[in-house]
């Protein structure tokens, strides 16, 4: 049996998706299953247990006829038997129609209903990994979501441990922070980056209460400039850059705590169980947190992430 997911979005939106692959890998344990994701995503790949091969397709692009050719050949040479798809574009639909595919299944939405053999309905209310799970009640699947969970390869336990025996990095536990900022986010003007003087605010504190305590902070290429102005009032801190996710992966596992916005790291901690205090402000805590004691998120009573008080975040802290 052969399975193709589309997958359009982050990373995060992949990580997500994990629980949903975990249970086709888990109901169809002899199936191939394959994803198609956009560029920017492949990499959350590298810690998923259950899917056979990544293909790249730029959803968001500017794709001409060309490309969508292109693509459709490649589903087609795939010869699958059931497609889904989180996508709900007429495009990503009428694609999935054209490809012959004999069962397609997508959610209720109005005239893309006519491309899909089955549909389910959407229910965006919802936790948005049990929104992506209720897909597989389109193969007759009903079970409860299971947790999100990641595999991360030995090499990159194996490096987070060299990591920690940095000087500074205690074997006992650490901090670590993730301010925000990523490409798209910037692309777009969207807010998801807590102000430096906030998160110095936090940070104070804690070397106040916890003066033994490391605290690390979480850089990688579209977040140098926050980092560098939390590092201006608080020099003793340290920075790791993680080159892939799945090193990322191990370092938040090895973690005390994470502090961060609405990002992937967010996705991750919650796959390792790590515990986690989110920072939100656009986007909506209940819809991108589970339901449970280990993640904690803090919603900006404006919708504005800079108007969470540092005295919010940091009350938490040492409630948990």
């Amino acid at each position: 049996m052969r399975i193709l997911a589309l997958v359009p979005g982050g990373i995060g939106d992949q990580i997500q998706f994990f629980p949903t692959l975990d249970d086709l890998k888990r109901f169809y344990p002899g199936a191939d299953i394959n994803v198609i994701v956009e560029p920017r995503a492949k990499g959350a790949y590298r810690v998923c247990k259950s899917v056979d091969e990544v293909i790249t397709f730029d959803f968001k692009g500017r794709n001409g006829l060309a490309d969508f050719g292109n693509l459709l050949g490649i589903m087609r040479d795939r010869e699958c038997d059931v497609a889904l798809t989180l996508g709900t574009s007429w495009s990503t639909g009428l694609l999935l129609w054209m490809s012959g595919i004999p069962t397609r299944i997508g959610y209720s939405a109005g005239i893309r209903e006519g491309f899909f053999t089955t549909t389910v309905p959407l229910k965006t209310e919802q936790y948005v990994g049990h929104m992506y799970h209720d897909l597989l009640q389109g193969l007759g699947i009903n079970s409860p979501c299971p947790d999100l969970s990641v595999s991360v390869p030995k090499q990159d336990i194996q490096w987070a441990d060299g990591e920690q025996q940095r000087p500074g990095i205690a074997e006992s536990g650490y901090i670590l922070i993730y301010g925000g900022a990523s490409q798209l986010a910037q692309a777009k003007a969207m807010d998801n980056v807590y102000p430096a003087a906030k998160w110095q605010q936090i940070i104070q504190d804690i070397q106040q209460k916890q003066p033994d305590m490391p605290i690390v902070l979480l850089q990688n290429p579209e977040n140098a400039e926050l980092i560098g102005q939390i590092m201006s009032a608080c020099p003793s801190l340290k920075v790791i850059s993680p080159p892939d996710i799945g090193k990322l992966a191990a370092m938040i596992a090895g973690a005390n705590l994470l502090l961060c916005t609405d990002s992937a790291p967010m996705h991750l901690a919650v796959a390792v169980g790590t515990y986690t205090i989110a920072l939100f402000g656009p986007t909506e805590a209940k819809k991108l947190l589970p339901n449970n004691d280990k993640c904690f998120g803090l919603q900006s009573p404006s919708r504005w992430i800079a108007d969470i008080k540092p005295e919010d975040v940091i009350e938490q802290i040492w409630r948990g």
